[in-house]
């Protein structure tokens, strides 16, 4: 693990975008710049941060665990269904195959707690005992397990605006996604979110909640974007839940969470990150990898943005 000067002196070569020359417009994500190469999109995993719903900072290291972590996740998790990945020619990036993703966000849910307006322990404490059309027992306190893991989907809401609940019902009834598309969906994200429990669980830690995302491609149902990263779901330290204490957060939640402190909950404009934050959320998100993975992170070569333009550059030629 990287001491904290080595963390504050990496600080300047945080990736904030990659410009490539030859690749078409760029696509901004929250996270992502992403390009598209004939049959397939280069999706370049940058050091941004973002939570509620804007991009917060930049983490060092940041985009190289997700991009890692998730195809790790990809190659772990294939028996169960395909996915989009075609090959990780840089530590940032990934080279995948263009699906057309199902507008609907998949968000799997094995504990009841959360701090933001949309959270499932917020609405719970509030009285809703019938959230996502599913209904919950009395008696429940937050960061309880679940009865049993639940799908709660979104809608994807466009730029500047925020997703929106939706229950099974609706999605089919709306015909956002095909009746038997969606059973497929459901059946894949609980085997998905099973499999990321008994792996989190192996390497203490678990697996609260998560969101994934779909697509299809000639008919056949692909989970795309990423999986089972401390972005996309919610970690907790095996050992520190129980008693009153909050568990220990190895996700994005801890950054929420200090925002939260702050006084600040997505509305008007927020304070900025100090270095002491930074390379903490960067150390949590390190540690989730490296718990996960049992693999010891190695940095990739600095500064970041050069080499993913040589390794591109590289990735290209041999594909032409």
């Amino acid at each position: 693990m990287l001491s904290k000067q080595q963390w504050l002196a990496a600080l300047p070569n945080r990736v904030s975008t990659v410009d490539l020359a030859g690749y078409g417009p760029k696509q901004h994500g929250k996270v992502r710049d992403i390009y598209q190469n004939g049959d397939s999109l280069v999706l370049i995993t940058t050091d941004r941060i973002s939570a509620f719903d804007r991009v917060l900072g930049l983490i060092p290291y940041k985009g190289q665990v997700l991009n890692q972590l998730s195809a790790w996740w990809f190659e772990q998790t294939r028996d169960i269904v395909a996915n989009h990945l075609i090959r990780v020619p840089d530590p940032n990036v990934s080279i995948v195959r263009i699906a057309q993703p199902l507008p609907v966000e998949v968000v799997v849910r094995g504990y009841i707690t959360g701090v933001t307006s949309t959270s499932l322990w917020t609405m719970y404490a509030k009285g809703e005992r019938k959230p996502y059309g599913i209904t919950l027992p009395d008696g429940l306190h937050k960061n309880d397990p679940l009865p049993t893991p639940l799908i709660t989907p979104t809608t994807k809401a466009e730029a500047g605006a925020h997703d929106e609940q939706i229950t099974a019902a609706a999605i089919v009834e709306r015909g956002l996604v095909q009746p038997e598309i969606w059973a497929q969906v459901e059946t894949a994200a609980l085997a998905l979110f099973a499999r990321g429990q008994a792996v989190a669980q192996r390497a203490g830690l678990l697996l609260v909640d998560t969101k994934y995302e779909f697509g299809l491609l000639d008919g056949q149902l692909l989970v795309i974007d990423e999986i089972h990263t401390p972005d996309s779901s919610r970690y907790w330290s095996a050992a520190s839940v129980g008693g009153d204490q909050e568990p220990d957060n190895f996700d994005k939640e801890y950054l929420r969470k200090w925002y939260a402190a702050q006084g600040y909950r997505g509305d008007g404009d927020p304070p900025p990150l100090i270095d002491e934050v930074i390379v903490e959320v960067a150390r949590r998100y390190m540690t989730t990898y490296e718990q996960l993975t049992g693999q010891t992170f190695v940095p990739g070569e600095q500064p970041a943005a050069a080499r993913i333009v040589r390794a591109l550059a590289s990735d290209k030629l041999v594909i032409s």
